[in-house]
């Protein structure tokens, strides 16, 4: 639906071009989430906002975005290896909340 698409590969260079983000020392809010968590979290209200939006995808459907989220969701992790059980950031929140965005858009654009 999307992995395979130039979206997608944009988006890819898109991160690797704030890589910087979770590299470098930043604010920590008391009780911020670790960075995988914080994805994990945000990415899932996208898709649930997804499905709710697009109320006549089938059963197959929401199931293949669901495996390819999973896939995106395991690119970041690989990716983000180093950092996943740190403290989130303000700034890497920022990021991944604008990331779980576009990742949304994407599959607003397959759908439509």
């Amino acid at each position: 639906m999307v992995l395979d698409k130039q979206g997608y590969d944009e988006l890819v260079m898109y991160l690797t071009q704030h890589l910087a983000l979770f590299e470098k020392p930043g604010v920590v809010k008391a009780n911020a989430p670790k960075v995988l968590e914080l994805i994990e979290d945000v990415i899932a209200e996208h898709v649930i906002r997804l499905c709710e939006q697009h109320t006549g995808l089938t059963t197959e459907q929401r199931s293949l975005i669901v495996r390819e989220v999973d896939g995106i969701v395991y690119d970041l992790q690989e990716v983000l290896s180093s950092v996943t059980e740190q403290r989130v950031t303000e700034e890497q929140r920022e990021f991944i909340e604008e990331f779980a965005g576009l990742v949304k858009n994407l599959f607003d654009n397959a759908i439509n």
